[in-house]
């Protein structure tokens, strides 16, 4: 197996990249960040993407990028929070032939999911885990034995008549202006919901509001085992080169 693989974290404001020595976990040279295009179409962030590779001229291996929506075989199916003409791209395709590399494609929960997996806060567990990130909405990854099942939705789910997130996403706690035990109630509801359908051995919380943690997980009252996140801002760019060289087999 390669030990470095390049790491690609797109998002809705900025696009994040590094080559990951893929032993550790680490970035192999500091990340480079250049701000997402207005107009934030395929086309024009692959000549982004051509920009940020270029600053690493001594990487040649594989090519992991973050999506934010759904991706199947490489092809992007939803787009919520970026230009509507990424549904039905094969981004795999588009980003290979732009950058000359062998482009894998992965969802953006997903990634962040497969890195702390294997290199942060639930590195050497085994079974079920099911990774959350609490933001703006609720992102998650679900890894059995190592294993990514991809594309879960479980931000969407269906609680009580809401969509989850709208109430237990951590935006929902600032929009209302939630008491950290408020919102630990919420969180217990649909924590407990996952439970009944997935009986996982094991809760992985992100997401920025995860380094406030101490005041919030100790009040989620559930059987399972939940803890932090710990890679932080660093897992998109991990787990994307992780995948590249790996996740896509």
């Amino acid at each position: 197996m390669a030990t470095r693989a390049f790491g690609i974290d797109f998002g809705g404001t900025g696009i994040k990249g590094a080559p990951v020595d893929l032993r550790t976990g680490e970035f192999a040279a500091e990340r480079v960040r250049i701000k997402t295009p207005a107009k934030s179409t395929p086309d024009a962030v692959a000549e982004v993407f051509v920009e940020l590779l270029a600053q690493f001229p001594d990487h040649e291996g594989s090519v992991g990028v973050t999506v934010p929506g759904v991706v199947r075989h490489g092809v992007v199916h939803s787009a919520a929070n970026i230009d509507e003409s990424w549904i039905g791209t094969d981004a795999d395709k588009v980003f290979t032939k732009a950058t000359g590399r062998d482009v894998h494609v992965v969802n953006d929960a997903d990634a962040a999911g497969l890195a702390e997996v294997r290199y942060g806060a639930a590195a050497g567990r085994r079974g079920l885990i099911i990774v959350t990130t609490l933001g703006t909405g609720i992102g998650s990854a679900v890894i059995n034995d190592g294993v990514l099942v991809p594309n879960t939705e479980l931000g969407h789910l269906e609680i009580d008549g809401h969509d989850a997130e709208t109430r237990a996403a951590n935006s929902a706690r600032e929009r209302e202006e939630l008491s950290w035990e408020r919102w630990a109630k919420r969180l217990t509801k649909y924590y407990r919901t996952l439970e009944r359908l997935f009986s996982p051995d094991l809760f992985l919380v992100g997401g920025g509001v995860s380094k406030d943690s101490d005041q919030f997980l100790p009040l989620i009252d559930i059987d399972t085992e939940i803890i932090p996140a710990t890679l932080l801002n660093k897992a998109g760019v991990v787990g994307a080169a992780l995948y590249a060289s790996e996740g896509h087999e």
